[in-house]
């Protein structure tokens, strides 16, 4: 069994690979339960951010594990196998574990050290969670790379300035227009990334605010945070209208602004900028056209970004100190996962055989004695197993643990509970 990572990434497809590839959350949900019903594929969480489209599996042999997901990543893509191979990365066991963890870290951000990634790491596992995908492994690895990621950002200054896309997006909006204060403004989408955009534009003094989703309900809370007003995208054209800032950042698959309903809203007198994060873009690319209308993307979001980057990374060494322990912890705790099955079965055989002789001679004890006789007999099995026990969770995964695991199961004639694993 391999726990592997295959994806891609801002810095290994160009961004229209990454459009191509980005999934929503119902695309999560569909992708994560189709994998899991591969063969080779025991556990899958789907990451799909703007930046990157990753799975991290449970394989029951790495090869076949990574042919398959390769697979998957092509036909989402709607490309050829070649043309995914040339762009993807691929790691497994200790590294893909190493991975995931910089990824929480905001380390392999193309914003270091910015917040939504661990906020959308959470969403997708909960996601696999929710559709049985995620089980024991990676339930394990989630809950420590999730650590990770809290311990970097509380510990270290990884976080500190710009260090997430939608403050990139607010300060190069400041950069274009000046003071907010006046401006009208327009935030299209109400996930983690435009929760981020509303309360940044607030912050730098944007007072006439509307939140546009697919569902008033979603954004409402957004709005009321930010103090403004909350629409569903039915109101986009008329907001597009009045609007002298658009920043977007939905799960669209296709493009929501297009240059039939862009038009209207340009005027040489009052210019309109429009910022666009979303990964697929939710602006048409021939907006950028229009005339008095300026389209920034992510990649130039991207540029703006890295201006700050020298601030932060000051902190990278100690985060990867963190990254160093949360690895050690996880590899402990993955261990002694592995051990017990083994250990539950040793300690029920011997259970059986100490109940087996309790009742041997029940009838002769009064009720007192039997019951005392079992709690000493208890308490006498447990220490007698601690320390086969102890042995056992540490040496898991090394080769003297598989050494001990097999003297065990011959010795006591024990079912092995990994035989069913390739």
């Amino acid at each position: 069994m391999s726990v592997l990572v295959v994806g891609v990434n801002h810095r290994t497809a160009p961004l229209d690979l990454l459009e191509r590839i980005a999934l929503d959350a119902q695309g999560v949900a569909k992708a994560v339960s189709g994998l899991v019903a591969l063969d080779s594929v025991r556990e899958a969480v789907v990451l799909s951010t703007c930046n990157r489209t990753e799975v991290y599996a449970v394989a029951e042999l790495f090869h076949q594990g990574f042919d398959d997901i390769q697979h998957f990543l092509a036909t989402t893509a709607g490309v050829d196998l070649e043309t995914i191979n040339s762009h993807t990365y691929a790691e497994h066991d200790d590294a893909a574990a190493h991975h995931l963890f910089s990824v929480a870290a905001g380390l392999d951000s193309m914003v270091l050290g910015e917040g939504e990634v661990l906020g959308q790491v959470r969403d997708a596992w909960e996601i696999a969670q929710a559709e049985g995908a995620a089980r024991s492994s990676l339930n394990l690895l989630f809950r420590h790379c999730l650590e990770t990621g809290k311990r970097a950002r509380t510990e270290t200054d990884i976080a500190r300035g710009t260090a997430s896309m939608s403050h990139a997006a607010v300060e190069m909006a400041v950069d274009h227009l000046g003071s907010l204060d006046n401006v009208s403004v327009a935030v299209v989408g109400a996930g983690v990334m435009g929760e981020g955009i509303a309360v940044a534009l607030h912050g730098h003094g944007a007072r006439r605010m509307t939140v546009l989703n697919r569902t008033e309900e979603h954004g409402r809370s957004i709005a009321d945070r930010v103090d403004g007003t909350v629409q569903t995208l039915a109101a986009l054209n008329h907001v597009l209208v009045e609007s002298d800032l658009i920043i977007t950042c939905t799960g669209a698959q296709e493009p929501i602004i297009t240059t039939d309903m862009a038009r209207p809203a340009t005027s040489p007198d009052r210019p309109t900028l429009i910022i666009d994060i979303a990964v697929p873009r939710d602006v048409h690319h021939e907006v950028a056209q229009l005339s008095d209308v300026t389209v920034l993307n992510l990649d130039d979001v991207q540029r703006w970004a890295a201006r700050g980057r020298e601030a932060r990374t000051s902190s990278v060494e100690a985060v990867r100190a963190i990254i160093s322990e949360e690895l050690d912890r996880y590899a402990i705790a993955s261990s002694a996962m592995q051990a017990a099955p083994l250990i539950s079965a040793l300690r029920s055989h011997f259970d059986s055989i100490r109940r087996d002789e309790l009742d041997r001679v029940a009838g002769r004890l009064d009720e007192d004695a039997r019951n005392a006789l079992d709690v000493v007999t208890t308490q006498l099995l447990a220490k007698l197993l601690h320390e086969p026990s102890v042995r056992l969770r540490l040496e898991a995964g090394s080769p003297r643990g598989e050494r001990l695991s097999s003297a065990v199961i011959d010795l006591f004639n024990l079912d092995d509970p990994h035989a069913g694993d390739a």
